[in-house]
């Protein structure tokens, strides 16, 4: 039988497979074993999916979206949305952990808020909570996704910034998880002659706030990811990995567009990169589709190259 049929064959009885046994081989799920029996090639990282990607179904039916990336053979989950009053997706953190589990998957990341005094579950307002939720999910990271304009307009903005970030990644490593920061392009913007995301390297405690690196956006705004790595080895915790169409500059499916991606996942030890998730922020049709095509190339020209 051809490895793409024993693939085809093992995703479509995957869940089916969890529900009635739940074995693990050696920290795998059974179909995963298999995988790594059939290929001749050691898999390093497990593929990551930002549920951003697929947000309208999320809020419409989590757990049947769920299902679907475990189908597509994503193994782990960066969540994008957490209050203290919606939960996740609206499930509170013992359904959300059920379901994955039931699905074969793991939430190994959040997206957090900066928020504000009346927002809860952020991190300026009830982090403890948020950290508690996190752990309970099992969550190895906890990220600031985004600042608003507000929160930006200056160095010293910046430098205030880094302070909350050391803050709460002491809380994080107090339960044992890690704090990082996602990049846009605007971090990248010199503020009176110096670069912002340089100062939140040197103002945050590198034992306290790790990088998720958008490599998209680095790339976009000029930077380059290698020399990145080099500057500052083993500070590029988590990456989110999405491509830029040659044409328009726009999000594309990962290895539709102009983003060397074997030559940077030869360079993720050097980064310190743990783990990884593809992220697409807009698709051209269904997200569904778009995830399916970026996995594909994934484990066809880097998970399994």
């Amino acid at each position: 039988m051809k490895l793409a049929r024993i693939k085809t064959y093992i995703m479509a009885t995957r869940r089916d497979f969890l529900k009635k046994s739940g074995l693990l081989v050696g920290g795998l799920t059974f179909p995963q074993f298999l995988m790594s029996c059939v290929a001749s090639d050691t898999q390093s990282y497990r593929p990551g999916i930002q549920l951003y990607t697929i947000r309208d179904a999320m809020a419409k039916d989590p757990k049947k979206s769920l299902e679907k990336i475990a189908d597509l053979g994503y193994q782990l989950v960066e969540h994008a949305t957490y209050s203290g009053t919606q939960d996740f997706y609206g499930l509170n953190p013992s359904e959300f952990s059920s379901v994955l589990k039931n699905n074969g998957l793991k939430a190994m990341s959040g997206h957090y808020a900066l928020g504000n005094s009346s927002m809860k579950g952020t991190i300026r307002s009830d982090w403890e909570k948020a950290v508690e939720d996190a752990k309970e999910v099992g969550l190895k990271y906890m990220v600031c996704p985004f600042l608003d304009e507000e929160d930006r307009e200056t160095i010293d903005d910046y430098k205030k910034r880094a302070e909350e970030f050391n803050k709460a990644g002491e809380i994080c490593k107090e339960h044992g998880i890690e704090f990082c920061y996602h990049n846009h392009a605007f971090e990248f913007e010199e503020i009176d002659g110096q670069i912002p995301y340089d100062t939140l390297l040197t103002e945050t405690d590198e034992d306290l706030v790790k990088m998720e690196l958008d490599i998209y956006w680095a790339v976009r705004s000029g930077q380059d990811p290698v020399a990145m790595f080099n500057e500052n080895p083993g500070r590029y915790t988590l990456w989110h990995v999405k491509d830029i169409d040659e044409e328009s500059g726009e999000f594309t499916e990962v290895g539709n567009g102009t983003i060397d991606w074997p030559s940077l996942f030869e360079k993720a030890k050097k980064s310190g990169m743990k783990e990884f998730f593809v992220e697409q922020d807009s698709t051209p049709g269904d997200p569904f589709d778009s995830i399916e095509q970026s996995i594909t190339y994934l484990n066809q020209n880097v998970l399994h190259s």
